[in-house]
């Protein structure tokens, strides 16, 4: 048909769907990340109701704050978590400033976040297994089930953490050769999304199991 083009223009700018009535102003990797993310909550919900299962029919749960010898690592390691979403959002509002050195410095700073975070982790783990006696499948003050369920969920929670840090580890790379140096955030948004739903889930992991 005259006057019609199925030519497909390169865009470099921010790249939006205003017009689109099947997606609004949410472009489909948005909308493919939030799907993945919805199905990723379901699998931490599962985790977290067999916990709460397992605590409510048992006799014999310990209390968690002494089991795990205090909460002092835990919250140290949730203030990392909120404070790397802040330097999150700071990355991507300097990515839409065209700040190239900007987006490198926050998400380098999310980045070490994320890795202080598992460090302390990988601290805990140790502690619990040569200090307390707690290991994947028992534990020498308590119900065996109460250490299954704190290696498993963590241990899941903590795999998020590094797949989050990899994928960020990226962004960097890219953010360095100047992929976002034209202000087009999105690739940056899509792996913010990812690790405000990894915050998200530790504190309530936190509550679930080192406060409740």
């Amino acid at each position: 048909m005259a006057g019609h083009s199925n030519e497909v223009v390169a865009h470099d700018g921010i790249i939006d769907y205003p017009n689109d009535p099947e997606f609004g102003k949410a472009s489909p990797n948005k909308i493919g990340m939030w799907l993945f993310l919805g199905t990723d909550g379901m699998s931490f919900s599962g985790l977290l109701i067999a916990y709460a299962v397992l605590r409510w029919t048992a006799v014999d749960w310990p209390n968690p704050v002494e089991a795990l010898g205090g909460v002092t690592l835990s919250g140290i390691m949730t203030f990392i978590l909120i404070c790397s979403s802040v330097s999150m959002v700071l990355c991507i509002d300097a990515c839409k400033q065209r700040d190239r050195q900007g987006i490198l410095n926050w998400l380098g700073i999310t980045i070490i976040g994320g890795a202080l975070f598992l460090g302390i982790q990988v601290y805990e783990y140790y502690h619990l297994m040569h200090e307390m006696g707690m290991t994947f499948s028992t534990y020498t003050k308590g119900n065996n089930l109460f250490a299954s369920t704190f290696f498993s969920i963590t241990g899941f929670h903590g795999l998020h953490v590094f797949t989050g840090v990899t994928y960020l580890c990226y962004m960097w790379k890219l953010a360095y050769d100047g992929r976002f140096d034209k202000g087009d955030y999105t690739l940056l948004e899509l792996a913010g999304l990812f690790w405000h739903f990894v915050d998200l889930v530790w504190i309530l992991v936190f509550t679930f199991i080192y406060l409740l």
